[in-house]
């Protein structure tokens, strides 16, 4: 599974407007630029986060996106598959019953457990933790001493 650059730009989208907060409406043009997104590109992602009910889109001179969920809810899986589908990683698993040796097939099992296994990692990081942890990251080399 390759994640493609319209799931990206969704995870970079919610990356910022978890860090701005839900109460400031952001311009596209801002997310755009903050997050290096095409603003044509990130207008089609947004609205599918919006149908997702991630974000709301406000139109009007004083329009842009407001974060619609508390980032602690929100985890890196919900977007990822709210961009790219349910995670799968081959037809076997997407469409049980299609192979015929699907039963006996221990290579369907490792699948399964790979999957499950991404699954759960992307479920367990939700977006207030990926922001703590982007600020130690951006922090840690501000702080060097003057011995």
């Amino acid at each position: 599974m390759r994640l493609t650059r319209e799931g990206e730009y969704g995870v970079r989208c919610m990356l910022y407007l978890c860090k701005v907060g839900s109460d400031r409406t952001v311009s596209r043009k801002e997310v755009a630029a903050e997050m290096e997104i095409p603003e044509q590109f990130l207008a089609k992602v947004a609205k599918r986060l919006a149908t997702k009910g991630f974000l709301e889109i406000l139109q009007g001179a004083r329009g842009g996106y407001r974060l619609l969920v508390r980032p602690a809810d929100l985890t890196l899986l919900d977007v990822v598959e709210a961009m790219e589908g349910e995670i799968f990683l081959n037809d076997c698993l997407m469409l049980p019953g299609t192979c015929f040796r699907e039963e006996e097939c221990a290579i369907n099992r490792i699948w399964n457990r790979a999957r499950e296994s991404l699954r759960g990692t992307l479920r367990e990081a939700d977006f207030a933790t990926l922001i703590r942890e982007e600020s130690c990251l951006l922090g840690s080399g501000d702080d060097e001493s003057d011995e």
